[in-house]
């Protein structure tokens, strides 16, 4: 059985060819194309069109070979407007765009605090803010739009004919009820949204969307609703150690660290924290928090190479071996790194400002993120515990992060915990899994996870080095001590 997952991160996107056995999954890279912004009219969008030229060049490759079925994932949030006719109105704006400004306090105005009902972290980029943002400054817009879909029902919708919404990437809304998983129709009005805009049916992962057209150069191809939330088809392919209570990050642009719950875990400790129910594949919960993750050092990788200097992560992190350890810290979710630009330099004047030893060299620069990183994860980690009032035994991570050997050992050391690291394609396996689900190859996803553990290596880490005095250290400097106590 042949399977395409197209998985689109906020860097590069890439389609894999799966090849399933009845016991093993096997994956090769099929095509694999960069996605950035686009700047149009002052604007950060989504450049759809070119992305979707990519997707057809991935079908293109692979016409002499049948193909069961596709699944896409992408990031979560974002949508692109639709008009009457089912054409899309402009290009997807991307949720780096300061265009959300403003809008989180005009939600809580609006509609008060709405966490009780979403169980959603609150961010400046959710989609609600987003479409509050349109409603607001570009009326036009959103007098023409007929409907939105999220960005992998969008690429679905093109490819099929139909219109799918689908669970676990409208559950990063937060729009949705959390305890029903259908609109939160109170909110939505409170907010003055048009409930038009909104599409009818939710669907669950797993579920078959329709089939490609035959314009593609492929017949009798199913496209499935997968895990489209990117981090949903990450979390299926945890390979979960038995007997331990364990946390996963998927690792990537952004770190998403958490746990699979049966159901939401809304309270007054999971509010103060700004944890999120987002939702999972088998009616599962993915209880988790949005960390900043390897976005910053992409970030200075691209401001070296902008200088002369075409490093590679690899070197970065050979560099950061050579470099002093715990010289300084930064607090990765602070507001002066999520927007593109020089990002070195935003370290170093982070550090000036907290009065920190500042890092020169690239090295210092690196580790600095990095540890800082791993700290991060931490902390996060003991307001995880805090929260469910149990310990957590283990960190699991996977994606493209779990080659960066040097964070997962430094994850590893801050925690305290043992560390396992793989798959690293985790979300494109992920994908593949549920489209075996939807297609009745295997029955759940405690099947799918045995596939996983058949198919892929999976590494260990264990702690070598205590860094409880560094980690005070990381909490008074960021000032995350004070804001626990608050």
């Amino acid at each position: 059985m042949n399977l395409i997952a197209f998985d689109f991160g906020a860097s590069n996107g890439r389609a894999m060819l799966g090849e399933f056995d009845g016991k093993q999954l096997k994956l090769s890279e099929l095509h694999r194309f960069p996605n950035q912004p686009v700047t149009l009219d002052g604007g950060l969008y989504w450049d759809f069109d070119q992305l979707f030229e990519e997707v057809k060049t991935a079908l293109l490759k692979c016409r002499d070979k049948q193909i069961d079925c596709i699944g896409i994932d992408t990031w979560g949030v974002d949508f692109g407007l639709l008009d009457k006719d089912g054409v899309l109105i402009r290009p997807p704006r991307h949720y780096r765009d300061e265009y959300t400004k403003g809008m989180m306090e005009r939600a809580e105005k609006l509609a008060g605090n709405n966490y009780p009902v979403t169980g959603i972290q609150k961010i400046w980029f959710n989609t609600v803010y987003q479409l509050l943002a349109v409603a607001e400054k570009e009326p036009d817009i959103y007098q023409k739009a007929d409907t939105f879909l999220f960005m992998p029902d969008l690429f679905s919708y093109m490819l099929t004919g139909k219109m799918n919404c689908e669970y676990t990437v409208a559950s990063t809304s937060e729009l949705l009820d959390a305890s029903g998983g259908g609109w939160a129709w109170n909110l939505i009005d409170k907010l003055g949204l048009n409930r038009k805009l909104f599409p009818h049916m939710i669907s669950k992962p797993g579920t078959i969307i329709g089939e490609i057209k035959e314009e593609f150069g492929l017949k009798n191809v199913k496209v499935a609703a997968v895990g489209s939330h990117d981090t949903a088809s990450a979390v299926v392919s945890v390979p979960f150690l038995s007997g331990k209570n364990s946390a996963y990050i998927s690792s990537g642009t952004w770190s998403l660290m958490g746990v699979e719950l049966n159901g939401p875990c809304i309270n007054e400790r999971s509010e103060k924290y700004n944890f999120t129910n987002e939702g999972g594949v088998g009616d599962t919960i993915r209880f988790l928090k949005n960390i900043m993750g390897l976005w910053i050092i992409q970030q200075c990788r691209e401001q070296w190479r902008r200088e002369g200097d075409d490093i590679s992560f690899g070197e970065m992190c050979e560099l950061a071996q050579e470099a002093a350890f715990n010289l300084s810290f930064i607090e990765p979710d602070d507001d002066l790194f999520a927007p593109p630009g020089n990002m070195p330099k935003r370290v170093q004047d982070y550090c000036e400002r907290t009065g920190q030893s500042v890092p020169r060299s690239k090295g210092e620069i690196v580790r600095c993120v990095l540890e800082s990183l791993a700290l991060k994860y931490r902390y996060t980690l003991e307001c995880i515990e805090d929260i469910l009032q149990k310990p957590i035994e283990a960190i699991q991570i996977v994606g493209g992060g779990t080659q960066n050997t040097m964070l997962c050992q430094l994850t590893a050391d801050a925690s305290g915990r043992l560390v396992t690291a793989g798959p690293v394609e985790a979300t494109a396996i992920g994908n593949m899994i549920v489209q075996l689900m939807a297609l009745g190859e295997i029955k759940d996803l405690k099947q799918g996870r045995q596939i996983v553990r058949n198919s892929f290596e999976i590494r260990e880490f264990r702690p070598m080095n205590n860094m409880d005095a560094v980690y005070q250290q990381f909490l008074n400097v960021t000032g995350l001590a004070k804001s626990d106590e608050e």
